[in-house]
C-alpha cells in the first residue's frame, strides 16, 4: 500500500510512462509492471488513495513565485491596505488606489436573440456569434473609500493608462492629497522605473507601488473586475462595440452609489 501511494505521488514521466497524470487503472498496471504487487485492481488503488485524499488524476494551475523580493514587495502592499507605509500610519489626506486593465472585452453579436429564463429553464444564449470588436476596461479602485473610477479604451497602453491616472488625480480629494499611492502590477503600461519616473514627475503627490512579479491576485481591483466579468460581461451578448462601454460604466456607478468603509479586505459585490 505504501509503495503504491508513493508511486501515485510521483509524476508519470519519472517512470517513463507516457501519461500526463495517473488514473487508478494506470497505477494498477504500473504497480504490476514494476513488481510492487503480483496483481491489483484499479478500484482497490482508488480506495487506498481516497483514505489519504490522494487524487493524482486532478491538477491545478499554479504560478510559483520567482520574484526574489516577493515578500518585501507583497508586505508593502498589504501594509498599504492596512493604511500603513514604512511602519507609519497613513494620514487622512493620503489615499490608496488599486488600478489595472481588463483586456479584450469582446462584443459578440449572437446570431439568435437571447431568450430570458422561464420556469424550469435557464436563460438561453446562442452559441454562434459574429465578432464586433473588443474594448479594454481600465479601472482604479479606492481601497478605503470604496469608490471606482473606470473608462473604456480601444486598447491598453501607456497613453490609456495615463488618461485613467489623470481622471483620478484631477478630482478631489486626490488633487489636493498629500500622497496618493497607486498599486499596480508589472504590465507594460506601468512597468519598471520608467513608469515611476513618468507618473511621479507629472503628478508629484503620486507614489507608484509595484506588486511582485506574477502577483496580480494581490491587486484588489481584480476582485472588482471579477464582479464585472460575472455580472456585466458574461455571457457576452452585446449588439455592437458601443454596448460594453455603458455597461461597464453602469457597473462602476452602481458600486459608487453604495459605498462602504473598507478595512482593505475586498470590495463589496455590486
Amino acid at each position: 500500500m505504501v509503495a503504491i501511494k508513493a508511486l501515485a505521488c510521483e509524476l508519470p514521466a519519472k517512470t517513463d510512462t507516457p501519461l500526463a497524470r495517473w488514473q487508478s487503472p494506470d497505477l494498477a498496471r504500473a504497480a504490476v509492471e514494476s513488481g510492487i504487487v503480483a496483481s491489483i485492481s484499479g478500484t482497490t488503488i482508488w480506495r487506498w488513495l481516497s483514505s489519504d485524499a490522494i487524487k493524482p488524476w486532478q491538477h491545478r494551475s499554479w504560478i510559483f513565485p520567482r520574484d526574489p523580493d516577493f515578500g518585501a514587495k507583497a508586505a508593502r502592499v498589504l501594509d498599504l491596505y492596512a493604511r500603513r507605509f514604512h511602519d507609519t500610519p497613513l494620514r487622512p489626506d493620503e489615499f490608496v488606489i488599486s488600478a489595472d486593465e481588463k483586456t479584450s472585452i469582446q462584443a459578440r453579436i449572437r446570431k439568435h436573440a437571447t431568450t430570458p429564463p422561464a420556469p424550469r429553464r435557464a436563460m438561453r444564449v446562442e452559441h454562434e456569434y459574429a465578432r464586433g470588436g473588443a474594448l479594454a476596461y481600465l479601472a482604479a479602485w479606492d481601497v478605503h473609500r470604496a469608490k471606482v473610477f473606470g473608462r473604456c479604451e480601444h486598447t491598453t497602453g501607456i497613453e490609456p493608462f495615463d488618461r485613467l491616472v489623470e481622471q483620478v488625480m484631477t478630482c478631489q480629494p486626490y488633487a489636493s492629497a498629500r500622497r496618493v499611492f497607486w498599486v499596480v502590477d508589472n504590465g507594460s503600461s506601468h512597468r519598471g522605473q520608467a513608469s515611476i519616473d513618468r507618473l511621479e514627475d507629472r503628478w508629484p503627490t503620486l507614489r507608484l507601488i509595484h506588486l511582485p512579479v506574477h502577483a496580480s491576485w494581490l491587486n484588489q481591483v481584480e476582485i472588482y473586475f471579477s464582479v464585472v466579468q460575472r455580472k456585466v460581461v458574461s455571457p457576452n451578448d452585446f449588439r455592437d462595440l458601443s454596448a460594453p462601454s455603458p455597461a461597464c460604466s453602469t457597473s462602476s456607478n452602481t458600486t459608487n452609489r453604495s459605498p462602504h468603509r473598507s478595512n482593505g479586505s475586498s470590495p463589496r459585490t455590486i
